[in-house]
C-alpha cells in the first residue's frame, strides 16, 4: 500500500501514529485560519467578478462526487436560460500557457483530466489556471456570462464568491475531523458553519445540516467508438477488471458491485496517468472505468474497454433551494416572472 493511500486509511480509520503529527496540524492551523481571517477583513488583492461566482468544493481531502455535481448545476442553470462558465485549477495539466480555454479536442495531459471531461460532456466555457482570479477574467472576457461555477476553490481567497456549496462523502464523512497533515480537513471544521449549503454525496435522504445527493449510473460508453449502452448490456454476475484513478476508488467499485457484477479492482492515484500495459490484466476480461479516466486512455483503449456514465441527482430540497438562491442572485434573469 502506498503511503498515501496508508495515510487515507489513517485519516479514515484510525492511527495512533497520528498523534505525532498534531504539532505540524496546529502550525497548518494557524495558517489557514489566518488566510481566511485576511480575506474575511478584505485585505490583499481580492477580484470581485462582475457576475456571481459559485464555489463548489471541499474541506476534506480526496473525491466527494464535485465533477458530477457540476455538471448538474451547468445543466440546471442553462435550463434556466443562464450562461454559464466554468473556471478550474486545472490539476496535472500542463498547457502552453495560463490562464487556458479548454477545448473538447484537447489532450487531458494539456487540459487536465477534470476540465477535460466537463468541457466534452457539456462544451461549457471553461478556463483553467491555478490563480483562479485570473480564470474567471480571462473567461469573462471571452465570452458573455451570466454566472460562473468555480470547480473547487473553497480556500481560493484571492476570488470573491457569492456562494459555497461544500461536498461531502456520506460514508467516511469528516474522517478523524483533524486538519493535515494529521487528518483529512483542509480547512477546521467549522469552517462549514460560515458555508451557504453542504451537499452529501450517498446520503440516503436530506440531513438537519445538508442536502442529499448520489451519483447514479446510466450507461455503459465503450471508450473507441463512443457507443452508448444500456446496463445491462453486461448480466448479472460478470466479471471484470475496474480501474478507478479517483479520490476514493471505492465507491467506484462498490457502484459496480451495486449493479451486480464482480469487479476486479485496480485502483491508481487521483489524476493518475495510464499506458497500455500499465492497464493490460489478466485474466482477459472486459474492463470499465470511470470517465475521469477514459478521458486520458481514448488513445490506446481496447475494444473491450469502457467506462460508467454517472449523473448526479440532488435531492428535491436542494434543487428548490438553489432555484431561491438564483434569484436571488440574478433578480432581473430570465428566471424572474
Amino acid at each position: 500500500m502506498a503511503l498515501t493511500d496508508r495515510l487515507l486509511n489513517a485519516w479514515y480509520t484510525g492511527h495512533p501514529a497520528l498523534g505525532l503529527l498534531r504539532p505540524l496540524e496546529w502550525v497548518y492551523r494557524r495558517v489557514v485560519q489566518k488566510k481566511r481571517a485576511r480575506f474575511l477583513a478584505g485585505e490583499g488583492d481580492i477580484y470581485k467578478a462582475s457576475v456571481p461566482v459559485l464555489v463548489v468544493g471541499n474541506v476534506t481531502v480526496g473525491g466527494t462526487g464535485k465533477t458530477p455535481m457540476i455538471l448538474w448545476l451547468i445543466e440546471h442553470c442553462r435550463n434556466q436560460g443562464l450562461r454559464v462558465g466554468v473556471v478550474s485549477r486545472g490539476y496535472g495539466a500542463t498547457p502552453p500557457s495560463f490562464p487556458w480555454r479548454v477545448r473538447v479536442g484537447q489532450s487531458a495531459s494539456e487540459a487536465g483530466d477534470e476540465p477535460l471531461l466537463i468541457v466534452q460532456r457539456s462544451g461549457v466555457a471553461l478556463m483553467i489556471d491555478p490563480d483562479r482570479s485570473r480564470a474567471v477574467r480571462a473567461l469573462l472576457d471571452a465570452e458573455p456570462l451570466d454566472l460562473i461555477l468555480s470547480d473547487d476553490g473553497l480556500q481560493h481567497y484571492r476570488l470573491a464568491r457569492d456562494l459555497e456549496l461544500v461536498l461531502i462523502d456520506a460514508v467516511r464523512g469528516l474522517g478523524n475531523r483533524r486538519c493535515l497533515p494529521a487528518g483529512p480537513l483542509r480547512e477546521p471544521m467549522e469552517r462549514l458553519n460560515s458555508v451557504d449549503a453542504v451537499l452529501y454525496n450517498g446520503a440516503a435522504s436530506d440531513r438537519e445540516d445538508g442536502f442529499a445527493f448520489v451519483l447514479k449510473p446510466t450507461a455503459l460508453v465503450n471508450l473507441r467508438s463512443g457507443k452508448r449502452l444500456p446496463l445491462d448490456h453486461f448480466p448479472v454476475g460478470q466479471a471484470l477488471h475496474a480501474v478507478a484513478g479517483i479520490g476514493n476508488p471505492q465507491r467506484f467499485f462498490n457502484t459496480l458491485e451495486g449493479l451486480h457484477w464482480q469487479p476486479v479492482p485496480h485502483a491508481f492515484a487521483d489524476h493518475a496517468v495510464y499506458s497500455a500495459q500499465a492497464l493490460t490484466f489478466t485474466p482477459s476480461l472486459p474492463l470499465i472505468m470511470t470517465e475521469k479516466d477514459a478521458v486520458k486512455c481514448r488513445t490506446f483503449a481496447a475494444d473491450d474497454w469502457w467506462y460508467l456514465a454517472v449523473d448526479a441527482q440532488p435531492s428535491a430540497a436542494f434543487v428548490s433551494w438553489f432555484d431561491s438562491q438564483l434569484l436571488r442572485l440574478l433578480p432581473i434573469s430570465p428566471l424572474s416572472p
